[in-house]
């Protein structure tokens, strides 16, 4: 079961810019336009954990695993 990642969704619902939180987290806005499109292999907890503890979400807001239809 594929899958995917809601972060776009997420950062709407809190308002807050892509720009505001790469800085934020210290990552680059081109790794984090690429983490919101689910185009990366994999993501490190430690990013994780800042995107979730800036944004006040849990990692299950951002991730969800769908049905092979869904994806």
């Amino acid at each position: 079961m594929p899958i995917v990642v809601t972060l776009d969704r997420v950062m709407a619902e809190k308002k807050v810019r892509s720009k505001d939180l790469a800085a934020a987290i210290g990552i680059t806005e081109a790794n984090l336009s690429l983490l919101k499109q689910g185009k990366v292999k994999g993501i490190r907890f430690e990013t994780l954990e800042a995107i979730c503890r800036h944004l006040g979400c849990a990692p299950g807001d951002l991730l969800q695993v769908v049905s092979e239809e869904e994806a």
